[in-house]
């Protein structure tokens, strides 16, 4: 299973790519990897918002009520995983453009490798504070680039200076992913009743 490769992707990621390459999982496995993975963000979300709070600079504690951040939670875990199958999507479309003949459940592999990272600074969500999130989320998105530039020449068997330019088209195309799936959340946001806070 995926999971199985997650602490070889911290420690080495190249051997750990060159070992997932070697024996390719299917697209169930590479799924259920991001069905799991996004349970963290996502539960850490709930919890904070609900129940300790976050802190916006010197005020008072914000909390949500019970329900807002369990409808919270959940559009989020959905969006997260709608996410990564939409960036699997972009890696499998510009694969074809690069002239390598991989299958999607190498593209979602390789998607759900690299949002490991920012999903598990979903952690840092623990520590209530905007700036330590925000910190660990710099970390995050910098390892999960890593992860990208690193696996690309191997899961997607592309040479080097190929790799570099197509990894440099799917973080462009991530970014944009990003930016339409938190204009999408706002807008749902406003759209609905709004958030009820906790008194």
């Amino acid at each position: 299973m995926l999971l199985n490769h997650v602490i070889g992707m911290y420690t080495h990621p190249k051997e750990e790519c060159r070992n997932v390459d070697k024996r390719h999982d299917t697209f169930f496995y590479a799924f259920s990897h991001i069905a799991i993975i996004a349970l963290i963000p996502t539960i850490v979300a709930y919890y904070s918002s609900a129940y300790t709070g976050w802190s916006m600079g010197s005020g008072n504690l914000i909390k949500l009520s019970e329900g807002t951040a369990l409808t919270m939670a959940a559009a989020m875990y959905f969006g997260l995983v709608a996410g990564v199958v939409s960036l699997a999507v972009v890696i499998h479309k510009l694969a074809h453009a690069f002239e390598s003949s991989t299958s999607f459940a190498q593209s979602l592999e390789l998607a759900a490798y690299t949002a490991t990272p920012l999903f598990m600074v979903g952690f840092a969500g623990l520590y209530t504070e905007l700036w330590v999130v925000m910190a660990a989320l710099l970390v995050g998105l910098s390892y999960s680039v890593y992860l990208l530039f690193s696996g690309v020449p191997v899961l997607m068997q592309l040479p080097k200076e190929k790799g570099f330019i197509y990894s440099s088209s799917v973080v462009t195309c991530g970014l944009v992913l990003m930016v339409i799936l938190m204009t999408g959340a706002v807008l749902l946001w406003g759209i609905t009743t709004g958030p009820i806070f906790a008194s």
